[in-house]
């Protein structure tokens, strides 16, 4: 297991870092640790890592540097950056998980080695770690999220504005019917988008309005 070690990162404590790796799937069936109480520690690492980041690198104000981290420590982030880091294949679950190593799994795990990197070098190695997988996400601009409306309703949430979606079109056979809804926060249209059922027209809705109000 030498995928930090492209990172200058060389753990002694190989125990620490199998119990990052470690479902509870895994740790049920065989009495070991699992990984939920180093990502919980990691969780809150990233969060402190990126924060700064944002804090000493954009002049934003605070609602919008919680808005720019939102998209950079999220579920669908952290898959992104645990692909690049390439532990995946390490990862150890039970039988009955065997098949199912997904994506929440994954992320949860990235956040854990993290955990695991801070208990043993600190807080400038974890620091200098996650700035090198993730800075080249930030710089292009990378979109992770897939659930917009849950973004766009975090994005709004510290302004207490009303958030409202609105089916204004239905067209097509039954069995092949397209939809459009708008998405309307405080009275105003922000956004609209059109799927092959509610849900995604929802879904696309709430995209055309959270990339707009990324442009602003």
């Amino acid at each position: 297991m030498k995928f930090l070690e492209k990172y200058g990162i060389y753990l002694k404590d190989q125990n620490q870092l199998l119990t990052a790796l470690t479902h509870t799937s895994y740790s049920n069936e065989h009495g070991c640790e699992n990984y939920e109480r180093l990502e919980f520690l990691g969780d809150a690492v990233l969060e402190l890592i990126t924060s700064e980041y944002f804090y000493e690198k954009k002049d934003f104000r605070e609602g919008d540097m919680t808005k720019i981290r939102s998209r950079y420590v999220c579920e669908h982030a952290n898959y992104e950056y645990a692909k690049k880091v390439g532990f995946i294949p390490y990862i150890r679950v039970g039988k009955g998980q065997i098949n199912n190593v997904n994506e929440t799994i994954i992320a949860d795990v990235f956040e854990a080695i993290l955990g695991a990197v801070f208990l043993e070098y600190g807080y400038e190695v974890s620091k200098k770690y996650i700035l090198e997988v993730i800075t080249p996400f930030i710089e292009e601009n990378r979109i992770f999220y897939s659930d917009y409306k849950s973004l766009l309703q975090e994005m709004i949430q510290t302004t207490r504005k009303s958030l409202e979606y609105r089916e204004i079109d239905e067209t097509g056979p039954a069995h092949d019917k397209t939809y459009t809804f708008e998405v309307v926060i405080d009275g105003i249209i922000y956004g609209r988008g059109k799927g092959k059922s509610k849900k995604e027209a929802e879904q696309m809705a709430a995209k055309d309005a959270y990339m707009k109000a990324c442009k602003k």
